[in-house]
């Protein structure tokens, strides 16, 4: 559009998506939007396909079709037509109606772009490079949008991916001769994913109402014993995180008590449904929120940083931040048992490997735990209020200070009670949170104090205001600020200036 506007009008400008991309709203508004520009406008949508979501497998006919109605000589007739049709409005309707009947009947996957009225050739073989360059020559005469289905398989050429494309979607270096080796299940020591899959097949066997919602991460959120053991009660809405969450709050209106398993950054997607659907309502859909924190090599796009600011802006929605295995179990039976909106936000990876009950017990709403008291005298007596993953960070600060550290447990609602207290009784107060400082747990903190006109010195430790690159979790953690080594660094030159 904007090449448009400037004159620029013999550039192409090509779009490619995926099938599983298409399945989000945003994609079909664009698809709608690009519809609207008909002829003059040079735009390519190319449609990677590689997964049979849309329509079966390449066959000859449909393949030839592209081949044809791409060609130049068919679409100059098609124009020449056009332009002597169009005097006849009666016969230009009525061509218009069997070209599309046409193409749609040879080629089914079509009809959803000519709706959009949207120009579409394929499917096509997108392994067979000659033929896929053949067209797009083709394509190069034509204007207006134009759609070229392409299928592909995914991990094409190396058999392992082809085998298992899950494993290999997204990959750390790795040797191509062995292939990525499947590390062994520790059940003594569980990564958090792993403890949310144990407690939903065994919260879903003892709750019938307990219905599991995903989109499109089946695999990544733990969810794969799930649908084998409660197919009924389980959902995978492809990538449609709005309409996850429209769709549990639907659930939850006529009796059910869904659980929408969501990564962190994907969550941004549908803030406006949770305060409008879910939040407003007041309903009990349950959030359990994976990936909350820095995620390592899959960088910016996907760490979870910006949820606990959001989520504790939205009113009638509660906050929870497991330290450890058990605490993960215990909040998301918390979270599930009650009445209104909760989120259970946990971080990627193994925890410090705490035992967990085996139960289904609960914790009080809005309560920390004390780890251990400070024993320092007067003058250097510092507290801890560390939320989630950060428990584990700051431990070993603490037992050198001599610090007291308070697992803060709740982002929403705060423990006031607590920071009050060691607001009284101590002269340096430092948050830990692995998220954005602005607006975070650590806001929450500086709020209840400034409420009660407290004045003590607050050292708030969350990530400043920037994107975090990829790297192992080492690497960011000593970027973003928030590593032991950073932080005690802070506090010692923190309490010197006191």
């Amino acid at each position: 559009m904007a090449n448009s506007l400037a004159g620029k009008t013999d550039r192409w400008h090509i779009a490619v998506i995926g099938d599983g991309a298409l399945t989000g709203g945003m994609a079909v508004e664009a698809l709608n939007h690009a519809g609207v520009y008909k002829d003059g406008v040079k735009l390519l949508i190319i449609l990677n396909d590689n997964n049979c979501s849309i329509s079966p497998a390449v066959g000859a006919l449909s393949g030839n079709l592209g081949k044809l109605v791409s060609s130049a000589p068919v679409w100059k007739m098609r124009s020449i037509s056009k332009k002597a049709l169009k005097g006849c409005p009666s016969l230009w309707e009525l061509a218009k109606r069997l070209e599309k009947q046409t193409v749609n009947f040879l080629s089914p996957p079509s009809s959803i772009f000519s709706t959009f009225d949207l120009n579409y050739f394929g499917p096509i073989d997108g392994h067979n490079l000659a033929e896929l360059v053949h067209i797009l020559k083709n394509l190069r005469n034509l204007t207006g949008p134009v759609v070229l289905h392409v299928k592909t398989q995914k991990g094409h050429g190396y058999a392992p991916a082809e085998a298992d494309p899950t494993l290999y979607h997204g990959v750390s270096p790795f040797d191509p001769k062995v292939g990525i080796l499947p590390k062994p299940a520790d059940p003594a020591h569980p990564t958090y994913t792993q403890v949310f899959s144990r407690w939903v097949c065994d919260m879903a066997a003892a709750d019938k109402t307990l219905y599991a919602i995903t989109p499109a991460m089946r695999e990544g959120s733990g969810l794969v014993e799930f649908e084998k053991k409660f197919p009924d009660r389980y959902r995978d809405v492809a990538i449609a995180e709005q309409h996850a969450v429209t769709f549990a709050a639907g659930l939850a209106c006529a009796g059910m008590h869904p659980v929408v398993v969501i990564y962190s950054t994907f969550a941004q997607r549908a803030y406006d449904q949770i305060v409008h659907d879910v939040a407003i309502q007041n309903l009990p859909v349950m959030f359990a929120v994976d990936r909350g924190g820095l995620v390592g090599a899959d960088g910016p796009t996907h760490h979870g940083v910006f949820d606990l600011a959001y989520f504790r802006s939205i009113p009638n929605l509660t906050v929870m931040v497991p330290s450890d295995e058990n605490e993960t179990r215990l909040m998301l039976t918390t979270a599930f048992r009650m009445k209104t909106p909760a989120a259970v936000r946990y971080p990627r990876g193994k925890g410090p490997g705490v035992a967990q009950s085996g139960g289904l017990e609960t914790i009080e709403i809005g309560k920390s735990r004390t780890l251990r008291e400070s024993g320092a005298e007067k003058g250097k007596r510092v507290a801890f209020l560390a939320f989630g993953s950060m428990v584990n960070v700051v431990w070993p600060i603490a037992e050198k200070l001599d610090a007291t550290l308070i697992d803060m447990r709740f982002v929403k609602p705060l423990d006031t009670e607590a920071v009050l207290k060691a607001a009284d009784i101590h002269d340096l107060l430092v948050t830990a949170e692995e998220g954005v400082a602005a607006g975070g747990a650590g806001s929450a903190v500086l709020e209840c104090l400034s409420a009660e006109g407290r004045t003590v010195p607050v050292l708030v430790k969350g990530i400043a205001d920037r994107f975090i690159d990829h790297g192992d979790m080492a690497h960011i953690m000593k970027e973003a600020g928030i590593d032991a080594e950073t932080i005690e660094r802070d506090v010692r030159a923190r309490l010197a200036a006191l």
